[in-house]
């Protein structure tokens, strides 16, 4: 469970690790969809994995020691699953992931038995990180967050900029129907209840799928003038060529990352991505006067891959990379426990509550006006 001033961490079942001592490199994982419908991005993630390690080497390492990736090709659940077991069987220190939230909602068990810190840098649903995983870190923002922005984006900002009454909005929320999007999808109803606006429609689909015409045909017949797509690029794609097809042009679109982050995904759409918004981890496009060290990212990033960043996770996975292997080095060692004393150790005001029952108790006594403690899953509650 992460909470930005305040941080409670549920144990859960410890794992057997042969400890580090000294070592000639370090050996880490770097599980992503390397191939298949999440290649792009999940390529673009790791590449942001790779300008840290690039920098760090070139600096002299971790103390002193080189870091070696270990790349791992995690195009579903049931190859994340695999690939985790061979990087442990690797010997890697532990392993940095992972883009998709399937990926690494499933392979973060395996890591977890075996005692191996996860160090997620891109994936967002939140269900990820509130299973009492004792060497599981976060650096990236979760869909609690993203489906609560969307809306909140929608009323202070887009709406009124468009001169949309909040009482002619009506919402339909779409989104791929893994655990990405139907958390972010879930935030967004949620959010948008809370602040009167009339949701129609919420509709779940693949994102493997090739035909959202029905599910656009459904918007189109209630009136939907507000579109809320949580979706990778394929089916992002898919739903403007079909809404173009089936004549239908809401008022408002707004992404929630994914397939709307990319640059490839706006030239294959054409000018109907014109206007429309999306809410999104930090662009390498943002003002470097606001982003100490975006300029050097850039100039890295160009350097090894001779072109743009072609979204934001290359960016967001280089900052998480970075502080994740500043925590292994004030580690000195490569120790799990003492990996995450350090990580803690960044985390200042973090509490460690032991298991989940004692998680959940130190949540609540520590509960100021305002707070709100989300309990995610069950665990030893009954009723």
């Amino acid at each position: 469970m992460i909470k930005l001033k305040k941080i409670v961490l549920a144990l859960g079942a410890c794992g057997v690790m042969a400890s580090g001592t000294a070592w000639a490199d370090i050996k880490v994982g770097a599980l992503f969809p390397f191939s298949g419908n999440l290649a792009l991005l999940g390529q673009e993630s790791f590449r942001g994995l790779e300008v840290a390690v690039n920098e760090i080497n070139a600096a002299g390492g971790v103390n002193g020691e080189k870091i070696v990736i270990v790349k791992a090709d995690a195009v579903d659940p049931t190859q994340a699953v695999s690939e985790a077991k061979r990087l442990i069987s690797a010997g890697v220190v532990g392993v940095f992931g992972s883009y998709a939230s399937g990926v690494s909602y499933a392979a973060t068990p395996v890591t977890e038995l075996a005692g191996v810190p996860y160090f997620e840098m891109g994936a967002t649903a939140h269900k990820v990180t509130t299973r009492g995983y004792k060497y599981l870190f976060r650096s990236n923002p979760n869909t609690a967050l993203y489906g609560v922005a969307v809306v909140d984006a929608l009323h202070e900002l887009i709406a009124p900029g468009v001169g949309l009454n909040p009482k002619d909005i009506k919402i339909g929320i779409i989104h791929e129907d893994g655990p990405y999007g139907t958390d972010v999808a879930a935030t967004e109803k949620k959010r948008a209840q809370e602040l009167g606006y009339n949701v129609v429609q919420v509709l779940p689909y693949s994102a493997k799928t090739v035909d959202l015409s029905s599910l656009i045909l459904r918007l189109k017949g209630s009136d939907v003038n507000v579109v809320l797509q949580t979706a990778y690029q394929n089916d992002a794609i898919l739903y403007f060529n079909q809404a173009r097809s089936a004549g239908f042009k809401p008022k408002i679109v707004i992404g929630a990352g994914g397939g709307y982050s990319l640059a490839d995904t706006a030239k294959a759409v054409g000018a109907d991505m014109n206007g429309v918004f999306d809410l999104d981890f930090p662009q390498s496009s943002i003002n470097p006067a606001g982003a100490p060290g975006l300029n050097k990212f850039l100039d890295a990033y160009r350097g090894a891959y001779k072109s743009d960043p072609q979204s934001g996770h290359s960016l967001t996975n280089y900052v998480g990379a970075k502080a994740f292997f500043d925590a292994i080095g004030n580690a000195k060692s490569t120790d799990k426990d003492k990996i995450r004393a350090a990580v803690l150790a960044g985390a200042p005001g973090a509490i460690d509550a032991g298991a989940r029952e004692a998680a959940i108790a130190a949540a609540l006594s520590d509960l100021r006006p305002g707070d709100v403690v989300l309990l995610a899953g069950k665990g030893h509650e009954s009723g």
